[in-house]
């Protein structure tokens, strides 16, 4: 058995989580990445194949479901599926590490209802839907229709706060950094 730890983050899309991570993946060692898998394109150049995701066919994903490999899977957007895979998940235990995930709200649930104890769930808040409204227009990345798609789905996640085990606003960059690593250590730390 394993003594390994789960971490979550889950936000809204634009609440910065993947900043968050992607700070504590390179200031703790200890952190394993867990790399979902997706059945969208992938963005630009600069996304690759079992780093940043596992790019699949919607056909794989069907596979990958039918024979209960994953944690966790959902249709995120209409065609688009993501989900967390067990073999991730026993890759970073098996190294000694603590798996640690970026996910939205619902992943994130379902997340810490399968590991229960071993997770600590982190909900990242933006200071208010405007604040995240302006930061989802400054990625340049959103059609109008996309964009209040997302609002509207942010405002849905925002009603799920509660359940998690902690709230992270993320006003002020540097101060979330510095209270996600908090967080993290004294989990990590807690028997």
């Amino acid at each position: 058995m394993h003594n390994g730890k789960a971490i979550i983050f889950s936000a809204p899309s634009g609440s910065g989580k993947t900043t968050i991570v992607k700070h504590l993946l390179n200031v703790n060692p200890k952190l394993g990445f867990s790399i979902s898998a997706c059945t969208r394109d992938r963005r630009g150049r600069n996304e690759v194949n079992g780093k940043d995701y596992f790019f699949l066919t919607p056909q794989e994903f069907k596979e990958k479901i039918d024979n209960h490999e994953f944690i966790e899977w959902e249709e995120v957007y209409a065609g688009n599926f993501y989900g967390t895979m067990k073999s991730e998940i026993e890759r970073i235990w098996s190294e000694g590490g603590h798996v640690i995930f970026d996910v939205d709200v619902k992943g994130g649930l379902n997340l810490k209802k399968y590991f229960g104890e071993k997770a600590l769930a982190v909900f990242v808040k933006v200071p208010s839907l405007e604040v995240l409204k302006s930061r989802l227009t400054d990625r340049n990345t959103e059609s109008e229709d996309s964009l209040s798609r997302r609002v509207f789905k942010a405002q849905f996640e925002m009603g799920f706060e509660d359940q998690f085990d902690v709230t992270l606003v993320n006003e002020d960059l540097d101060q979330s950094l510095i209270k996600a690593e908090q967080l993290v250590n004294d989990f990590i730390e807690r028997k």
